[in-house]
């Protein structure tokens, strides 16, 4: 019989300077989610609940029998960019991928190329399109960062962000391989049905579970749908290369906390209601308010950095749902921390209820299943 979750924890030691590596678990290769469920609300529902560490299985379709009237439902409604772009250099016919992170100014972009060694100060190349031609539209690296991120200015078009739905790819994660370009497919449903403002390089994927319909029944129900917005980025995804954790330093990413939301959620902690976000990037945007302003949130519009990982008390968030996470990223880091909120065992729940979702054969990462903790 596999060990139970309790089991699991009981046989761990908790080395108080974590490490990086603390945080690995093994996947098998084929769990990682190549394609999004046939129906969005069709995926899995890990149902993980707090403080005993108990794991139920069900489908994301029964996430309203977890949610009651009253709950306050925050999603990040940040729309992704076709960010990725090709590029080949008039000289050589040498290629390039472009993968924008962030706009600095009209035609003036933090980018990674790949590859990337090559690419030095004054390198200029032209875009191609998805068919592969030529443009002329042209980038010129003004900087290149330690991190590997370069400063690309582009020319020949008045503003290339107009330009990335004629010219760009989805940005879909290396880990989802395709041959060729993403399709039309991963054009739809590697964006939430309630996205909004455009800038993200990634999606909040927790959220591409939820059909209209789902929506619609939850605030039939009483749950009051809010939204946030932080735009993914490379603090998001960037993997972990420091030995020990609390040496990690995040990436900046834009956010906005709108003054509904900010109304809705202070009402329902003042009268003792849920505050349920939907993905990692949602609880980031609620818990860096709400250490700027002494635990209550205003509305704002900033940037944050915040690095959350056990040991971490929550503020704002009551219940989390979430998608299975990278190993040893900072995403499983956060959702560890939300397992015990300002305790340390957190980690060893977590690694016992993803080797439970690996046995269960659940699919992994971006297109795949989901968890609930509540």
């Amino acid at each position: 019989m596999a060990p139970s979750v309790a089991d699991f924890v009981r046989r761990q030691r908790y080395n108080r300077r974590v490490r990086t590596a603390d945080f690995h678990y093994e996947l098998p290769p084929e769990l990682i989610a190549q394609t999004p469920a046939p129906e969005r609300d069709q995926s899995r529902l890990l149902v993980f609940q707090r403080p005993a560490g108990q794991v139920t299985h069900r489908w994301f379709r029964d996430l309203p029998s977890f949610l009651r009237a009253g709950d306050v439902l925050v999603l990040n409604d940040s729309r992704v960019i076709p960010a990725r772009l090709r590029g080949e250099k008039p000289a050589t016919g040498g290629q390039l991928e472009v993968l924008l992170t962030e706009e600095n100014a009209v035609n003036d972009w933090w980018v990674m190329l790949r590859p990337g060694k090559r690419a030095r100060a004054g390198t200029r190349f032209l875009l191609r399109s998805p068919a592969g031609a030529v443009t002329s539209i042209a980038a010129s690296v003004l900087a290149k960062e330690a991190d590997g991120r370069c400063r690309l200015r582009f020319d020949g078009v008045a503003n290339v962000a107009q330009a990335l739905d004629a010219l760009g790819e989805v940005p879909l994660p290396p880990y989802i391989e395709r041959t060729g370009a993403p399709s039309s497919l991963d054009r739809e449903r590697y964006q939430t049905v309630f996205a909004r403002p455009r800038g993200s390089i990634a999606a909040p994927t927790a959220g591409l579970h939820f059909t209209v319909a789902m929506l619609d029944q939850l605030r039939s129900a009483g749950v009051d749908v809010q939204f946030v917005t932080l735009h993914v980025g490379l603090g998001t995804f960037a993997p972990v290369k420091a030995g020990r954790v609390e040496d990690h330093v995040m990436h900046e990413e834009s956010f906005e906390l709108g003054a509904a939301t900010t109304d809705a959620i202070n009402r329902a902690k003042r009268d003792g209601r849920r505050v349920v976000a939907v993905g990692t990037t949602t609880v980031r945007v609620l818990e860096s308010v709400a250490a700027a302003n002494d635990g209550t949130l205003r509305a704002t519009r900033g940037r944050t950095r915040i690095f959350i990982h056990p040991p971490f008390r929550f503020r704002v968030a009551d219940a989390l749902m979430t998608n299975f996470h990278l190993p040893e990223s900072t995403l499983l880091m956060l959702v560890s921390a939300f397992a015990t909120p300002g305790e340390t065992r957190g980690r060893e729940l977590m690694l016992a209820a993803y080797a439970e979702a690996v046995r269960e054969r659940y699919r992994f990462f971006s297109y795949g299943d989901a968890m609930l903790i509540v």
